[in-house]
């Protein structure tokens, strides 16, 4: 039987145009496990230009495992996926050629494209960096010898959650001054009294007039409190504006994060539960039974966020050692977090209840503990 293979492409250019260079993973189909890698610098040229030529390397890669393969190309670059889904006419005279050394590599029937957001296309910028890097020392591009298997999707759950030690009275004493990240979910949105599914997807409400208000009284009691030191947001709006209340009066700038979005809820966006469940009854029982199921349609599952959330984790921690870090989220995010930090099971998220601009706070100690403070504090909405 012939293999299937999912290729993620990219390809930079640092000046646009710049030095550029591109890069490509081949991954199994079935199982998300890394096969193949390629990247490589291309000289001067523009993103566009390095972005097919990323392209062409994972579909040669793949060719070269099975030449009788079907290949889902996936790529963050608008642009690369329509034009060759025909789509959008390829004018440009550099792009031309490329299209079509693309086209020559699989049948047009044996090859899709699909669109993804950038935060999901990690490995493949990586490798375009590494060589364009490689080719600014005047080497080329060679591979890291022994690279561990890396799985696209499902994605795995982020170290803390099975490799934390336990915390115990023999804990070490002296591990520093913990990270703290208060977790501050974004006030009410039109669509929120309504108990409606608002992911990533929908139409990004903003916040109603109750949720500025909500906003106004999480920045007075967080000024009151006096500790935090920075500000990290979800880049959506409801986030934004109630990070941006809140940094005003702290008088802190905030810092937007693409991995603390809420969960994209596909076709159930703007939904009620009950409406779910009358229109997608099986999708629905699958989603509240595996952390690996999606929402109908473009949804995304609770174990990819669990992977972007906790990488969104980690970057914090690594940028604000020691400090008390406010990130305002959605409940999804918020959830995962805190589930991490308890060591609890995916369907713990189900039993835990935070109202619109509600507390949390977790804090992170040198060992990998990670020690829960705070959960679901609405007392400054009183």
């Amino acid at each position: 039987m012939a293999a299937r293979f999912v290729v993620e492409a990219d390809g930079g250019s640092r000046g646009n145009p710049g030095p550029a260079g591109y890069g490509a993973v081949v991954r199994d189909g079935d199982t998300g496990q890394l096969v193949a890698e390629a990247a490589g610098f291309i000289g001067h040229a523009t993103n566009n230009v390095a972005e097919y030529q990323g392209l062409i390397a994972g579909l040669r890669a793949a060719h070269a495992l099975d030449p009788d393969a079907s290949v889902d190309v996936r790529m963050d670059s608008k642009l690369v996926v329509e034009q060759m889904s025909g789509r959008w006419k390829i004018k440009h005279p550099d792009m031309q050629p490329l299209a079509a050394e693309a086209r020559t590599v699989f049948p047009r029937d044996r090859v899709s494209y699909t669109w993804i957001p950038r935060e999901r296309n990690k490995d493949a910028d990586r490798l375009a960096n590494e060589a364009m890097d490689a080719g600014r020392a005047g080497r080329q591009w060679e591979p890291r010898p022994k690279a561990p298997a890396t799985v696209a999707e499902p994605l795995p759950e982020p170290p803390l959650e099975t490799t934390a030690p336990k915390a115990g009275w023999a804990a070490p004493a002296d591990l520093g001054s913990p990270t703290t990240l208060v977790l501050l979910r974004h006030g009410e949105t039109p669509l929120t009294p309504e108990k409606r599914f608002s992911g990533s997807g929908g139409t990004d409400p903003e916040l109603s007039d109750k949720g500025r208000w909500q906003a106004e009284r999480a920045a007075e009691a967080l000024a009151a409190r006096g500790s935090i030191q920075a500000v990290v947001a979800s880049p959506m709006r409801r986030t934004r504006q109630t990070a941006e209340t809140v940094a005003a009066r702290l008088g802190l700038e905030v810092r937007y994060e693409e991995g603390l979005r809420e969960v994209d809820f596909g076709d159930w966006e703007g939904l009620t539960f009950a409406e779910v469940h009358e229109r997608y009854p099986a999708d629905l029982a699958a989603w509240l039974g595996s952390a690996k199921a999606r929402p109908t349609g473009s949804g995304e599952s609770f174990a990819t966020l669990t992977h972007r959330a906790g990488l969104a984790r980690d970057k914090i921690l690594a940028r604000y050692p020691g400090k008390t870090v406010l990130v305002v989220s959605h409940v999804s995010p918020i959830k995962t977090l805190v589930r991490l930090a308890l060591g609890a099971p995916p369907d713990s998220m189900y039993r835990m209840e935070l109202s619109a601009a509600s507390l949390c706070a977790v804090q992170y100690y040198a060992d990998g503990n990670a020690s829960l403070r705070l959960l679901n504090d609405t007392s400054h909405l009183r």
